[in-house]
């Protein structure tokens, strides 16, 4: 019996490599052949067939096109580990830029105007008495003194036009010293006695000799008009004060 069942099985074995070398064709018995020529026989009008870059296809086509590319890359992304995502950044609301309700009036600013001395500061607190409450303010200060480098008094004009030619040649510049130091010449004004000194020794390097410093104002008391919160409409009514405001300018508070 095992020498039947060998034999059978080499039988069966020659059988299939010639059913699949096709040597059982003429029989009716060959595997069904899967070459390149038999494929292009089964094609239908393939002459109909053309290959059209992306550029040429029209926008339909193209949407479907980017619609396959976009699911494709859903998959691809899907079939991956997911990333960690950041958290969002926290912002602390103190850093965050002040919004600004719509219609909201606009902000004031600080403006003050002076000095006035006692009597104009009474003119401006009778005609400032328009103005609506609580927007100004006649408030005490005073007016720094102011020091001078000075020649003189000089005899007379002819001397002072000498000095002035005997500075030129030391390359000095002056001005007129005022009405109550005349005749006279001012080699510079300071805030301080200070600076004026200061000044005075490096004339005096220069060659100047005749120099001498003097207060040309002490200080002096007076009153500042304020303004804490003036917008458009309250400086267009301080200017309607007119001689009240004796001249001085409104400007931003120092």
């Amino acid at each position: 019996m095992l020498r039947v069942f060998v034999l059978f099985l080499l039988l069966a074995n020659g059988g299939y490599y010639a059913w699949t070398q096709g040597w059982l064709q003429s029989m009716g018995l060959a595997p069904q052949v899967q070459g390149e020529p038999e494929r292009l026989g089964q094609q239908i009008r393939p002459e109909l067939l053309r290959v059209v870059p992306r550029k040429d296809l029209p926008q339909g086509a193209k949407a479907t096109q980017d619609s396959a590319a976009a699911s494709r890359a859903a998959l691809s992304a899907s079939a991956l580990p997911p990333k960690e995502v950041p958290l969002p950044v926290m912002v602390a609301s103190a850093e965050l830029a002040p919004v600004t309700k719509p219609g909201a009036p606009p902000k004031g600013e600080c403006l003050q105007a002076g000095m006035f001395d006692v009597g104009q500061a009474d003119a401006l607190r009778r005609a400032a008495a328009s103005l609506p409450s609580g927007s100004w303010a006649l408030e005490p200060a005073t007016l720094p003194g102011r020091w001078m480098v000075y020649i003189g008094r000089l005899a007379d004009d002819e001397a002072v036009v000498k000095k002035r030619n005997e500075l030129r040649e030391l390359g000095v510049s002056y001005d007129r010293p005022g009405t109550a130091l005349e005749p006279g010449l001012s080699l510079g004004r300071y805030s301080t006695e200070e600076g004026a000194q200061r000044s005075l020794s490096t004339l005096s390097g220069k060659g100047v000799r005749s120099a001498r410093v003097v207060q040309e104002r002490r200080d002096l008391p007076g009153f500042m008009l304020r303004l804490p919160d003036a917008d458009a409409r309250l400086r267009a009514q301080v200017q309607t004060l007119g001689g009240a405001l004796a001249g001085k300018a409104l400007r931003a508070c120092s």
